[in-house]
């Protein structure tokens, strides 16, 4: 079988293909430009630096291209790296990978079986506003959300990660609602499914994931709460109906302090309920994904997201 990148131990050489999910162009301290590397297959991503690199190889190793790369898997600062010694772009002529598809994680559901739990979820939002809102913005966007992630790098960075963030949220509020009957369901359940559509107009795509123009500059709270607007007008809905500015609310608040780029904290009890689903759900994924490639008995490389806290995996499974 052949190896894929996370199945090489540490400080061990490797020879394989990889998608270059992102090629950052940077000046090391010598004044000259560097290649930083984000690498994926299957397994995994992991960065790795080329140094010296030719305006040429620059133009040549650019996001979303398959490489061949020879080197060695090591540890940075508590972190996996590669160290590069050998890379080339692949000959598909030769016969050699040159479907993207074949080096991207994907969600752990089909598309169909998310598109049939979350559309029965739909059936759920009696609120008449709120439902068409949702139904407008969701057919506006249904392609792109069940191929897009949710994220660039940190949690559920993968094709699909956005709908599949999005369903195990849903899972989990309506958990809540149902412990809590106070808990207003269809509002919710509407800021569950819109609180991230807008990172579909924030991130590039599934490959070669980077920042839009937009999504540098207003983020993904701001554009959802554009879009809500836009769905309004377009259904002749008066904006400033109480609905709608409670689900606004939701979306603008779900980062749950200013900081952390949410204009607004959490000022309804669904607000405050959504902060802590997504805060749950990501924090989750991205523990587990970590030590997926850990071996027992030892800690996980460093979480960024979670202040850079290594977690330890026992060697109990049960």
């Amino acid at each position: 079988m052949v190896k894929k990148l996370y199945d090489y131990a540490v400080d061990e050489s490797l020879e394989l293909f990889l998608l270059i999910k992102t090629a950052d162009v940077r000046l090391a301290k010598n004044g000259k430009p560097f290649l930083a590397f984000t690498f994926q297959d299957k397994s995994g991503q992991m960065d790795g630096k080329y140094w010296s690199a030719t305006p040429e190889e620059i133009e040549r190793f650019s996001s979303g291209s398959i490489v061949y790369l020879v080197g060695k898997r090591e540890i940075f600062n508590g972190m996996p790296q590669i160290k590069i010694t050998g890379l080339r772009l692949s000959r598909p002529e030769m016969g050699e990978p040159n479907e993207v598809s074949d080096f991207l994680e994907h969600a752990p559901m089909k598309r169909e079986e998310m598109e049939e739990e979350l559309n029965s979820i739909l059936f759920e939002i009696i609120n008449p506003i709120m439902r068409r809102i949702v139904h407008k913005i969701l057919g506006k966007y249904q392609q792109d959300f069940f191929e897009y992630p949710a994220a660039k790098r940190h949690h559920h960075a993968f094709a699909g990660g956005l709908s599949y963030h999005t369903l195990s949220m849903l899972r989990l509020a309506k958990a809540i609602a149902e412990q809590y009957p106070e808990v207003n369901r269809s509002l919710l359940l509407s800021g569950v499914l819109l609180h991230d559509i807008g990172k579909i107009i924030e991130l590039s795509g599934a490959i070669g994931t980077e920042y839009t123009l937009k999504g540098k500059l207003m983020g993904h709270i701001v554009l959802m709460d554009e879009e809500i607007t836009k769905a309004c007008e377009e259904l002749d809905i008066d904006q400033s109906h109480e609905d709608v500015v409670l689900l606004k609310h939701l979306v603008l608040a779900h980062h749950g302090k200013l900081e952390y780029g949410s204009p607004v904290r959490p000022l309804l009890l669904e607000a405050e309920i959504l902060h802590h689903v997504d805060l749950m759900d990501a924090s989750v994924t991205m523990i587990t994904s970590a030590l997926q490639k850990t071996e027992p008995g030892q800690f996980s490389e460093r979480i960024f997201g979670l202040d850079n806290r290594t977690f330890y995996k026992p060697h109990t499974v049960e």
